[in-house]
């Protein structure tokens, strides 16, 4: 009888030692989760920051509605060479 008791406790102590695991693991999710969600903003600047010189260029450029020309005129190249460095044939 004695023994039975204490496999009864024992299995209750157990069940409930899972169940605290499997909340605390659920709990540590949802804060990862918030975190992940809540970093879009440096993932986006993380990203930006990856980006080619070309690219930040043409970027740039196409958002202050300037062609390549006009670029180039500013930085005294040639039109050639403004496209080659949005491409990232050449970097010079």
């Amino acid at each position: 009888m004695a023994f039975a008791a204490w496999w009864g406790i024992l299995n209750l102590v157990l069940t409930v030692a899972l169940l605290a695991a499997v909340v605390y693991l659920f709990v540590l999710i949802v804060r990862a989760l918030k975190k992940y969600i809540g970093s879009k903003e440096v993932r986006a600047e993380k990203r930006a920051a990856k980006r080619t010189l070309g690219e930040a260029l043409k970027a740039h450029r196409i958002q202050c509605h300037m062609t390549q020309e006009f670029v180039a005129e500013s930085l005294g190249v040639s039109r050639q060479t403004v496209s080659k460095w949005e491409n990232g044939v050449s970097h010079s």
